[in-house]
This record gives C-alpha cells, sequence and structure tokens, in this order.
C-alpha cells in the first residue's frame, strides 16, 4: 500500500539524513467526551506510528466544516460526524462542495433521553411522554417555574436543535424547559440528582462514558418514522424551528471521521491513514469512560489504547 511504502520510504530518507516534508494535521475538537477521545487516538497514532506533527483546534461542527471547506488547514479533520445528524454539513461540503471526504468506516450510534433507573422505577417512567405527566414534571424542577429542566445537548450541536424540535413536537413544552448546556454541566447535573435522589432527564445516546458512570435508562419513543422526522438545520434555513417536524425516535446513526480533500496533497500519509481509520462503538465507550469517570487525561488515554490495539492499529497503517 501507499503508506506503508511512505513509511519505509520516510525510515530510509532518515537513516541517509536527508530532509523529508513533515507530515502534519490540525484535528477538530468538539466538546463531546467521545469526539474528544476519537481526536488524541487520531493525534497519537500520527505522532507515534507516521511520525507527524498534530495540533488540536477546539471547535463545534460549522466551524470545523467550514475549516475543512476552506482546504488552508486551519484544521483538516472533524474526529465524530454523526449522520443523519449533521447531514446538512455534509451535504453542503461532502456531496456538493466536493471538499471533504467522508470515512467509509463508521460505527452505530443510538440517540434518545435518559433518566436514573432509580428516578424511573419511583415514578413508573418508561416512555418520553411520561415526562409529560405533572407528578414527574413537578419532581424534576429543580428551579420553581413549574416545569422540569431536560438537557437537550450542548451549543452548536444539530442534535440539539433536533431535541429542541422533538420537545415542541412530542407535547412536552408545558412540562419541561428544554436546556442547552455544555456536556460537563449536565454530567455533573446526573450526578448531583442522583446523589439527591431527585428528577432529572437528559439527552443520551450510545456509546458514552454515561453507561459506565451512572445507572441510566433509556426512555422509549414512538418508532422512526421518516414522514414524521422532518428536520431543517439553522444552516440551511432561519425559520429552521418552524419548518422541522420531528415526532418520532431518530434512526440509528452511522458515525465516522471526515476530513479536508486538501490534506491529500499536503500530508498524503496522513489522508491515507484516515481513510482505513475504524473504532467500534465499544471502543469509544471504554474511551470516554476513562476520560469523563476516571478524570484522566485524553492523550494519556489515547496513548494507551494505541499501545494496546498495535495489530489493530497496523491494519489501519497498511502494515
Amino acid at each position: 500500500m501507499k503508506l506503508k511504502k511512505y513509511l519505509i520510504s520516510a525510515a530510509l530518507v532518515s537513516a541517509l539524513g536527508a530532509p523529508l516534508a513533515a507530515e502534519e494535521v490540525k484535528i477538530g475538537v468538539p466538546t463531546w467526551t467521545g469526539a474528544q477521545a476519537i481526536a488524541h487516538v487520531l493525534g497519537e497514532i500520527v505522532t507515534t506510528r507516521i511520525g507527524g506533527t498534530v495540533e488540536y483546534v477546539p471547535g463545534n461542527n460549522a466551524t470545523i466544516f467550514q475549516a475543512m471547506d476552506q482546504g488552508k488547514g486551519d484544521i483538516d479533520v472533524h474526529p465524530d460526524v454523526w449522520l443523519p445528524n449533521q447531514e446538512a454539513f455534509t451535504k453542503q461540503y461532502v456531496d456538493g462542495a466536493g471538499t471533504v471526504t467522508l470515512s467509509s468506516n463508521p460505527y452505530q450510534g443510538n440517540q434518545g433521553f435518559c433518566v436514573s433507573k432509580d428516578f424511573a422505577a419511583e415514578m413508573n417512567i418508561t416512555d418520553i411522554a411520561d415526562l409529560g405527566r405533572p407528578d414527574v414534571a413537578a419532581a424534576m424542577d429543580s428551579d420553581g417555574n413549574g416545569k422540569g429542566e431536560m438537557w437537550i445537548g450542548a451549543p452548536g450541536w444539530a442534535s440539539a436543535n433536533v431535541n429542541e424540535v422533538k420537545v415542541r413536537d412530542y407535547g412536552l413544552l408545558d412540562f419541561i424547559d428544554p436546556i442547552r448546556a455544555e456536556e460537563a454541566v449536565k454530567t455533573a447535573r446526573i450526578k448531583d440528582s442522583i446523589a439527591k435522589k431527585e428528577g432529572y432527564a437528559f439527552y443520551c445516546y450510545e456509546p458514552h462514558a454515561v453507561w459506565y458512570m451512572f445507572d441510566v435508562v433509556m426512555l422509549t419513543e414512538p418508532t422512526y418514522d421518516p414522514e414524521k422526522y422532518v428536520m431543517v438545520q439553522p444552516s440551511d434555513d432561519p425559520d429552521w424551528y418552524n419548518k422541522s417536524m420531528v415526532a418520532s425516535k431518530d434512526a440509528l446513526k452511522e458515525v465516522q471521521i471526515a476530513w479536508s480533500n486538501s490534506l491529500a496533497d499536503r500530508s498524503p500519509a496522513i489522508a491515507e491513514f484516515f481513510a482505513n481509520f475504524a473504532l467500534t462503538a465499544d471502543d469509544v465507550s471504554s474511551l470516554a469512560f476513562e476520560i469523563s469517570a476516571n478524570g484522566r487525561d485524553a492523550e494519556e488515554v489515547a496513548a494507551e489504547w494505541v499501545n494496546a490495539n498495535s495489530e489493530r492499529v497496523d491494519s489501519m497503517l497498511g502494515l
């Protein structure tokens, strides 16, 4: 393979003392833990196995995709693209402009809404509609305004837009305030609510560290129905909220990385590695758990994973 030949050539040229054009990449880092974990796994392999240089650049989905589209190297890769959540971006930049490449090695994701198992048992909560019961809403009301609070995602998340529409179309707005905040706020609130035996509902998804951190359960929703799932993102229309209608569960997701097409010219070995890169949902949950629950540094966790999975990494590198 080209990457294998490149690595052999690099070693020979290095041994002869001749200079070699440096492979480098700037990795976008969204706020959610799974994306941070994957970003650092990518970076660890680039630095330790390809010998390239890496810079991590925080950003939301829009910022990362725009930078990849521009192709100037400000941000070269998005580590965790959830589809169809981020379909507005992939349609614009992958299908339309043709400036971004989407991996063909996805892992599967599942999205929904969760409560703690204790709260579910105490209040007999099994379905999303149960959050609209007055007694449940009252048990979730921490600010005394008569409505329960539910975390729907972080600012900038396409899924948070979907969930805001869902709260409305599931008929919950009279009972639930949809809250956007950084994921760390949500995690702290889950821990606090369980400790205080309070009610709390939140957007949840698999893979994620939350399944290892707390005893939580995902609520049932109406089965996915494309006719009841018409989502318009803000990037497509400023009147997205009124033009959207989401009254069913999300379909199972495909999650993969995406990178700027310009990377192939600037850092061909890295671009080829990205094309072969693949993780499983269990990999991501495990990595996220170490970072979120055990408070470990993402770089350290990624290095440990790469060392423990050398054969898989070799396969990604074509060795």
